[in-house]
């Protein structure tokens, strides 16, 4: 079984960790089979429920912007993008961690269970040295502290994110389950993980130490 850990509030530090060789718990494999989950390149668990047939033009064919560069990775027709694309996503104790990522589209999410930190570089507005551009928020159904149900990352910003106990003080977590709608839809061109490098350009030497953990083994 993975190690649960309490964070203080607002710290951006891993809450579960999970140990090679461990399995999820008997409901959180449920959960998976029965939503045809596949583990993520990200990290988590997915499976894509919508793509939208509806083929719109591919508003970053002629981008300039600092996503331009990003690798095309296919062979395919790069003219149109589906309208949108929809998710699961999943998080659990022994797989608690998005990595660091950005795309191109926006991506609205929406919670379904759970609790979960998420952590935004502004990397789009970071300009002329600034290196202050970092965000985080708890998304969870507790609205009263502030907790969100639906949150937008635009296109440009990386995010990451981790689990959290289903109770704020707990140590115990069901899983973070939410929607992710992608506009115009998601193609893995528009897609790019964050680099050591580039993280020590865009935040603080301090959030450098803070955050280099969300980095993926794959950048």
């Amino acid at each position: 079984m993975s190690v649960s850990f309490v964070a203080k509030a607002n710290e951006i530090v891993p809450t579960f960790v999970s140990k090679p060789g461990n399995v999820e718990a008997p409901q959180i494999q449920n959960l998976i089979s029965k939503l045809n989950l596949q583990t993520h390149v990200e990290g988590g668990y997915f499976v894509e429920t919508d793509r939208d047939p509806l083929r719109v033009p591919n508003p970053f064919r002629e981008d300039d912007s600092h996503t331009a560069n990003l690798s095309s990775g296919s062979n395919q027709d790069d003219s149109t993008r589906s309208a949108s694309t929809t998710i699961y996503y999943l998080l659990t104790p022994e797989n608690p961690t998005g990595v660091f990522h950005r795309n191109k589209a926006r991506t609205m999410h929406t919670l379904h269970k759970g609790r979960g930190r998420y952590v935004i570089i502004h990397a789009d507005q970071t300009e002329h040295g600034q290196k202050d551009g970092v965000e985080s928020f708890v998304v969870g159904h507790d609205v009263e502290k502030g907790e969100r149900l639906q949150w937008l990352v635009e296109g440009g910003k990386y995010k990451a994110s981790f689990l959290l106990p289903d109770s704020e003080g707990g140590d115990k977590s069901e899983g973070l389950l939410i929607s992710e709608t992608v506009v115009p839809g998601f193609e893995y061109q528009d897609h790019d993980f964050l680099r050591a490098a580039a993280l020590h350009d865009l935040v603080t030497a301090e959030k450098e130490n803070e955050l280099r953990w969300l980095l993926s083994a794959r950048a």
